[in-house]
């Protein structure tokens, strides 16, 4: 495992990375950032509207700015956006900058934390459980790939999952680090 750093969310749409981030830079005393509520403060925009004016493109390139930007933070928390990965460019600062945690959540249970929520530009098709099955599979393996550990958010709580989060990081982020 890397030494101390910042600690970095990653997962799908659902997965609860900001909810957990929040938590956990509350509990090793560190400063949160989320990066599509920074992209959002940055626009004065929600992200639906960024995707219909300048596209997924336009909305790749903003992320990638304000990921390099939030990497180069030192020991804070980070969750990124679902998509982050995609670029290879944020994968290599992810992996570079700290402790790279993986939320894994299925599909099944991604569908049933995002279906009624209309701020998810990639699920405004025809069949959107279809889409996000789709946008797991793409993304799980480019997730696996940076990340150094993984835990399964499956139906526990989220200050179960903080505490079982912070166990297997004892060390890494005390708040001393």
């Amino acid at each position: 495992m890397k030494p101390a750093g910042s600690l970095i969310l990653i997962g799908m749409m659902g997965a609860g990375k900001t909810t957990v981030g929040r938590l956990i830079a509350r509990r090793v005393k560190r400063s949160f950032y989320d990066a599509d509520e920074e992209i959002e403060r940055r626009c004065g925009v929600r992200i639906p509207v960024i995707f219909d004016i300048e596209g997924e493109a336009g909305f790749r390139a903003r992320e990638t700015q304000v990921i390099a930007e939030l990497c180069a933070l030192d020991n804070a928390v980070l969750a990124t956006g679902g998509g982050a990965v995609l670029a290879e460019e944020n994968r290599r600062q992810i992996a570079a900058h700290g402790t790279v945690i993986y939320l894994h959540a299925r599909p099944g249970h991604l569908w049933q934390r995002v279906r009624h929520d209309r701020n998810r530009p990639l699920l405004a098709t025809g069949d959107p459980q279809r889409r996000l099955e789709e946008l797991y599979t793409q993304r799980d393996p480019l997730y696996r790939e940076v990340a150094d550990v993984v835990i399964d958010t499956g139906k526990q709580s989220v200050q179960t999952l903080a505490n079982d989060l912070l166990a297997r990081l004892e060390g890494i982020c005390s708040p001393s680090s």
